[in-house]
Parts: C-alpha cells; sequence; structure tokens
C-alpha cells in the first residue's frame, strides 16, 4: 500500500568515517516496518524494502516493458510451453555467495505462492529445473503470455530473488528472518530499531547492469554508502527539515503541506509517478455485516469518490475519480456497469438485507492523513445509509497487524480498513491485487467468487487486446455484484525535494539507487 507504506524523506549528509568521509542517505517512511519479506504480501512498505536488498529476473522501465535485469538471455519453445533463461555473470548475494539456478527456483516456488500472478503459472503446470549453476527452465502443460509479465512484475507480491537456503527454510505463509539478498543494498538488521530507523549499507558484491536505470530496470548503481529509514511520524516535522535543509527528499507528501513548500526557493515539487495509488474501501467479506452482498452493493452505491478526495486535497490535479475497477490509466479500464453515486438505493439495499444492527468497524491510522480523513468520510456515508459504525483508532503498524484476522468484529476482527495500492496493482485483471476473488489466497478481505476467478484466468490466456478488454468489461460487471473493494479514487504522490540533488528516478515506487549531489 504506497500511500501507507510510501517513503516519507531523504536525508544526503556527508558523515565523518573512521579512514575516510562516508556519504549518508536517510530516509523517513511514514510508519514503522513491521514486515521485512516483501513476498510474503502486498504492502508497499515491505516491497520498497525489497527493492533496496533484493534484484528480479526481469524488471519493467519508465514505459512499463518488462527488460532483463538479473537474466542474460532466454528463449522459448515453438509451442510456448518451455522457457530457458541463463543468468549474467557476476551475480551475488550479499554474503558472497553466487546466485544460483537453485536460488532462483526456491525463489520464484516460495513466490508463487502468495502472488496472484504466479499461482496462475502453476495453474499451468509450472516446473522449474536447474540445467546448470546459471541456466534454468521452465515447463508448462499448457502456454501462457504473461510468463515474462509474471517474472518482471513490479506490483507486491515482487518475484525477488534469495538464496535457496531461505526460501526453503521459509514456508510462503512465513515471514524470512535472514535478509541476505540479491540487491544494491544490505540490510544491517543489528541496528534495525523497530519504530526508529532501519539501515541499509552499499552492497559491494552487487554487479549493476550497464545500460542507463530506467523505472525498475537498468544499472542500479548505489551512489551513497548507508542508507537510514528514520521513522518520523509527523509529516510537519518532516517538511520543516526538508525547508532547513536538513532532508532533501520527502516522499508521499501530504496535500495540506505542499503550499508551505512552494515558496522555497530550494525545493522542487513533483509528481512521484505518473500512476498514482488507487485509493480504496477494503471490506471483509467473512464477517458480518459485509457478508451479506447486499451491504457491500449498498456501499458501492453510497460512494462518491470525489467527497473522499476532496477531504484531502484542494487542488483537482492532484486526484480525480475513475468509477471503474480498473485504474484510469489501464488500457482496461471503462466505467460501463460502474453504479453512479445513488444514496436511495444504498438505503433500499441495506434495508432489503435485514441488516440486524452489527456495527461496522473501521480500522483509522490515524497518524495517516489520507487514512484518518477517508476514514471519516466513510463513517459519515455508513451512518447515513443505516449502518452502526465504531471507529477505532490505532497506527498503520496495527491496522497491518489487525487486518489478517478474520474474527467476528467482537472478538478482535473488524470490517473496513481504508488503503491506497500503486496504481500497477490494479492495472489489469490478471494481477489486480482489489479484484482477486480466490478466498483465502485472495488480499484482506477474503472476497471468493469462482466465476471472477474464471473470468481470470481466461483472460491470460488471450492474446488479442479486443478480446481482453471485452473480458475485462465483463468482469467488472460481476465485480459489481460481488462487491470484492469499493474504489474511491485516484489520488497522484507528490514528492518534495533538494533542487541540488540528481539522479532521482520515478518508477511507481520509491527507489534510491541513482542519487546524488550536485
Amino acid at each position: 500500500m504506497k500511500t501507507h507504506w510510501a517513503i516519507g524523506a531523504i536525508l544526503l549528509a556527508l558523515s565523518a568515517g573512521s579512514a575516510a568521509a562516508q556519504s549518508v542517505l536517510k530516509v523517513r517512511p511514514s510508519g514503522d516496518v513491521k514486515i521485512l519479506d516483501p513476498m510474503l504480501g502486498s504492502d508497499s512498505m515491505a516491497r520498497n524494502f525489497g527493492y533496496m536488498v533484493y534484484d528480479t529476473l526481469f524488471a519493467v522501465d519508465d514505459t512499463l516493458a518488462v527488460k532483463p535485469q538479473m537474466v542474460a538471455a532466454w528463449s522459448t519453445s515453438a509451442d510456448g510451453k518451455t522457457w530457458d533463461f541463463t543468468l549474467r555473470d557476476g551475480l551475488a548475494f550479499s554474503d558472497g555467495q553466487p546466485v544460483t539456478s537453485d536460488d532462483v527456483i526456491a525463489s520464484l516456488k516460495r513466490w508463487s505462492g502468495n502472488d496472484s500472478m504466479g499461482q496462475q503459472l502453476n495453474a499451468r503446470g509450472a516446473s522449474w529445473s536447474a540445467l546448470d549453476a546459471k541456466s534454468f527452465r521452465l515447463t508448462l502443460s499448457q502456454p501462457w503470455g504473461f510468463v515474462l509479465d509474471a517474472l518482471g512484475k513490479p506490483g507486491a507480491p515482487v518475484p525477488f530473488i534469495m538464496p535457496a537456503r531461505i526460501a526453503t527454510a521459509t514456508p510462503a505463509n512465513q515471514g524470512v528472518t535472514d535478509q541476505t539478498g540479491s540487491g544494491p543494498f544490505i540490510f544491517k538488521k543489528e541496528e534495525w530499531l523497530s519504530g526508529s530507523k532501519l539501515v541499509f549499507v552499499r552492497n559491494p558484491a552487487y554487479v549493476p547492469r550497464t545500460e542507463a536505470p530506467s523505472g525498475f530496470s537498468g544499472g542500479k548503481v548505489a551512489r551513497v554508502d548507508r542508507v537510514e529509514w528514520q521513522i518520523i511520524p509527523d509529516q510537519q516535522t518532516a517538511m520543516n527539515a526538508v525547508l532547513k535543509g536538513e532532508i532533501d527528499i520527502s516522499e508521499d507528501l501530504s496535500a495540506d503541506l505542499i503550499g508551505l513548500a512552494k515558496p522555497a526557493k530550494d525545493v522542487v515539487i513533483a509528481r512521484q509517478d505518473e500512476l498514482g495509488v488507487a485509493q480504496q474501501i477494503r471490506i471483509n467479506s467473512l464477517q458480518p455485516p459485509f457478508n451479506d452482498p447486499r451491504i457491500r452493493q449498498a456501499l458501492l452505491h453510497a460512494v462518491n469518490g470525489s467527497e473522499f478526495l476532496e477531504a484531502v486535497i484542494e487542488d483537482p490535479s492532484l486526484g480525480k475519480t475513475c468509477r471503474s475497477f480498473y485504474i484510469c490509466s489501464s488500457p482496461y479500464f471503462t466505467e460501463e456497469g460502474f453504479p453512479k453515486p445513488d444514496l436511495d438505493k444504498a438505503k433500499a439495499l441495506v434495508k432489503e438485507s435485514g441488516y440486524d444492527g452489527t456495527p461496522v468497524v473501521l480500522l483509522d491510522a490515524t497518524e495517516n492523513t489520507n487514512i484518518h480523513a477517508f476514514t471519516m468520510v466513510a463513517d459519515q456515508l455508513l451512518r447515513s445509509i443505516g449502518l452502526k459504525t465504531d471507529i477505532q483508532a490505532m497506527d498503520w503498524a496495527t491496522v497491518v497487524s489487525r487486518r489478517a484476522s478474520k474474527e467476528p468484529v467482537g472478538k478482535g476482527g473488524w470490517s473496513i480498513f481504508i488503503s491506497g495500492p500503486g496504481g500497477l496493482d490494479m492495472m489489469e485483471p490478471l494481477s489486480h491485487l482489489g479484484l482477486r476473488s480466490n478466498c483465502d489466497k485472495a488480499w484482506f478481505g477474503w472476497p471468493c467468487d469462482a466465476e471472477i476467478e474464471a473470468m481470470r484466468s481466461a483472460f491470460a490466456d488471450l492474446s488479442d487486446l479486443g478480446a481482453r478488454k471485452a473480458l475485462a468489461t465483463k468482469i467488472q460487471a460481476r465485480a459489481v455484484e460481488t462487491v470484492p473493494y469499493i474504489p474511491i479514487g485516484l489520488q497522484y504522490q507528490i514528492r518534495a525535494h533538494r533542487a541540488n540533488l540528481t539522479g532521482i528516478l520515478t518508477p511507481p515506487a520509491p527507489v534510491y539507487w541513482n542519487i546524488a549531489r550536485k
């Protein structure tokens, strides 16, 4: 969830080392890191952590085109069922051990247990085998046109590569405790202070690609020796540090602070990326009252995304409603079949359901400006259509822990939390985080619908764009009936950075290679 875990601020400074000056990069995230395994779930903060310490076989560039990253060469058979890959020379983990085919296979097997595209790959009989230390083969029972898209997907869970000894010893539903990685930085676990600081240092064993960096692809050159993520809950404090030159970059700047930053001559305000985040209301489909599809439909009819966005932004260029389960920039975006706001219809559906007064428990991450504002709007809206509410205030880390509960609301469960997945996670049906309706394997809220899953599976077998668009529209029509979640709207993330920085990249998640000072 990019909104919740997005990187907050960066300080570049020179501090004297024992032998020579050491370049230090200090980053301010918007919350503490409780999940250090980016292949375990879909948290954007965990994903951002992953990009620091791991690498991928393929990656997307600035145009979202898939490019080789750890792979040097690959080929596929005429029938599309056999894929051969060769790793590039010099790849090594942060402990100095070479990256091998066995490491790749173990990592991908573990990743596929948590990821929608990985699960689709497995459904087509995916079988991995090592040909030698640097070459490996994927064999499918039926061809699939999304193989490279899956291996290069940037949305969480990302198929990061870790040592086989770690991947095989850690089940897909459990977090790793050893973050030995294949990427440009090393996590210094011994310096981790939960709720205070995470530390990374340059990985001397990492060999970047020779191409220029583009998106998540190309040469990942660490131009600083040390990166510190300083956890500062208050954005105003961080913004003041930017203005003073103590902090160089503030990611995911809250809208109310933009006006404060604009007049500063040494600070640049710009979009963080062009996809934005898909703000949404995530609902628990397992427990009352939202186990009744009529109440889920009632909320879908009640929500007017503009009312939510107006609660957090004044500049209309910073967000927009899409009235779709696909983000506005998606090639599959359509408003067809999506209901317009209708409070009378919403009230009628609640009444029709025979709602028994079970309270709607809203998890409110109060330290996050967006989440808190959206939660307040949602609370008022729910009450206006006849539902009882119970707002429970907490920090985002507690939300992350609490949302995993499948218990009734009276036993520590939940009904709603607000989330903002990155646009990449909401682009098309196959990897769509919100539309996944595969029951216990779906994202938090656990929507369960065999019809949507069958159509998502069929989507993966289509090569014609027109046919894909037609099926995507059918999936949306079914989602309007089942309501796996409630779209709010698209919100662009804004970054403030000191004008003397160069090399800041703009992929759909913050990355910290290539940054330097003029």
